[in-house]
């Protein structure tokens, strides 16, 4: 019995670093490909004149969200809010952009699994979904840190589909495949040192 919480606990710790570094992983590369676009343009001069320091890395964790399809809650001029995705909407951000997420977790869920020692793809998948774990955590804080304030409202990646669609159901559904992935690649591995 202690062996499965030890292999519980191996596959949930080993998963949540997984998905850590899926989640900042992502974000770099995000930055690498949008930081300068956004810099340049007339917005982040905007938004670096009227904030303190420079803004352009909480406008790429609204390009990254938006790579989950979270969209970014805007304060209306006459009050309200309305919901962007720049993504979709700004043509210097290119759609590839949604591939990031996905091929990330997937890799995490797959390293995850591997390292763990899943065996097979049912365990490789329990194990790959424990990505949310780290994941999650980190889309959590990151809805709160990519905000910018902009007086009585702020601007930011929408909290509920930021927690529940980047946090959780990317990480889970991603994560499972790149583990069930490794454990699909394990499984053709020892077929083949057996035969």
């Amino acid at each position: 019995m202690a062996r499965t919480g030890n292999s519980l606990g191996k596959r949930l710790g080993t998963g949540a670093v997984g998905g850590i570094a899926s989640y900042v992983a992502g974000y770099l590369v995000v930055y690498l490909l949008t930081a300068s676009d956004i810099q340049n343009s007339f917005v982040g001069r905007l938004l670096d004149a009227t904030t303190e320091g420079s803004a352009a890395w909480k406008v790429v964790g609204w390009v990254f969200y938006n790579g989950h399809f979270v969209n970014t809650n805007v304060p209306g001029i006459f009050g309200g809010t309305s919901s962007v995705n720049l993504i979709a909407e700004v043509d210097a951000f290119s759609a590839i952009i949604y591939v990031v997420p996905p091929v990330m977790l997937l890799l995490a869920g797959l390293a995850a699994a591997w390292v763990a020692d899943g065996d097979g793809p049912v365990e490789g998948a329990k194990t790959g979904a424990g990505v949310a774990v780290g994941y999650a955590v980190l889309a959590v804080v990151g809805t709160f840190l990519f905000a910018i304030s902009t007086g009585d409202a702020a601007i930011a990646p929408d909290t509920v589909t930021g927690i529940l669609l980047a946090g959780l159901v990317y990480p889970l559904v991603f994560g499972a495949v790149g583990g069930a992935l490794s454990g699909v690649v394990g499984d053709s591995e020892s077929g083949a040192v057996t035969a």
